[in-house]
């Protein structure tokens, strides 16, 4: 009889171990973690963080400038178009024509200045928003590879799951065997 005292809180806690897991939705969590990692893996891997984080240092933050100047150009292109107009003795559509013509890349920058704007602004912010990423990424590769060499998250369940069912199953034999022991003497 006391022996029997043990495994019921056996049993609970083997109860437990199979409940738990379904309660706080470990399945659905655990699934949703495992897809967030497959999704991770191929952005963190140590050359594309590396290629991030020269793209932002050696590429975006160097196009700051032009940002900044292109907010004033835009700002500035009356004046320069009137001051060339004027320098060269053409009306402005014949500026524009001349321009189009010699240079119609400098053409199309300089109509698309004021359209750009609104873009300009938002650089210096946006490598502002976008520096703690890159520093967060930069500084978890080795952390992701060490949470992504654990087993298959989905299994995560059945790591709680299949213990209890077995502290279940050994609890249950020892609570009613002495019991089908009696019943056939």
């Amino acid at each position: 009889m006391a022996r029997k005292v043990f495994y019921w809180p056996l049993l609970v806690i083997g109860v437990l171990l199979i409940v738990a897991p379904f309660a706080i939705s470990l399945p659905s969590k655990a699934s949703a973690g495992q897809a967030m990692l497959n999704n991770f893996h191929p952005i963190m891997q140590p050359a594309t963080v590396k290629q991030t984080v020269s793209l932002y240092e050696n590429t975006f933050l160097k196009l700051k400038p032009v940002a900044t100047g292109g907010i004033a150009a835009a700002g500035e292109e009356p004046a320069l178009l009137t001051g060339l107009s004027q320098g060269l003795h053409l009306t402005p559509t014949q500026l524009e024509q001349f321009l189009g013509s010699k240079y119609p890349a400098f053409a199309a920058l300089l109509e698309s200045f004021p359209q750009l704007v609104p873009v300009f602004q938002q650089v210096g912010p946006g490598l502002a928003d976008y520096k703690p990423l890159v520093d967060t990424m930069q500084a978890n590769v080795t952390n992701y590879q060490k949470v992504d060499s654990l087993p298959s998250f989905n299994l995560f369940t059945w790591f709680f799951v299949v213990p209890g069912a077995l502290i279940v199953i050994f609890s249950l034999l020892g609570l009613f065997a002495g019991t089908r022991r009696r019943g056939v003497s």
